[in-house]
């Protein structure tokens, strides 16, 4: 039986964590984390990514909501060490920015 798209965003929902850029940096040195953007919603870009939805994610990515994680991105995680939401979509790693004023 398969998941319904409800069941896997509840699912993906508690298996979405807090961490900060050391518990990112090896995945970063993988080439394995994907930026999604601050206004984005994690668990709905999540979906998509799991259910290979070509079309979805290619907008994404055009769009910016959407993005690898480049070496500008860890120097500057590097120097401010901010808080991220993040979740594994094997073999990805999709991290959000947490807004000091969301917390």
């Amino acid at each position: 039986m398969t998941e319904s798209l409800d069941e896997l965003r509840s699912k993906l929902n508690t298996q979405t964590g807090k961490v900060l850029w050391p518990e990112i940096q090896r995945h970063f040195a993988r080439g394995v984390v994907l930026v999604v953007d601050a206004q984005a919603d994690l668990i709905e870009i999540a979906v998509h990514v799991i259910h290979d939805n070509q079309v979805v994610v290619e907008d994404l990515l055009s769009s910016g909501e959407l993005k690898k994680a480049s070496i500008e991105n860890a120097r500057l995680w590097q120097k401010s060490d901010p808080l991220f939401w993040a979740i594994v979509v094997a073999p990805w790693v999709l991290v959000q920015k947490i807004n000091e004023e969301n917390i």
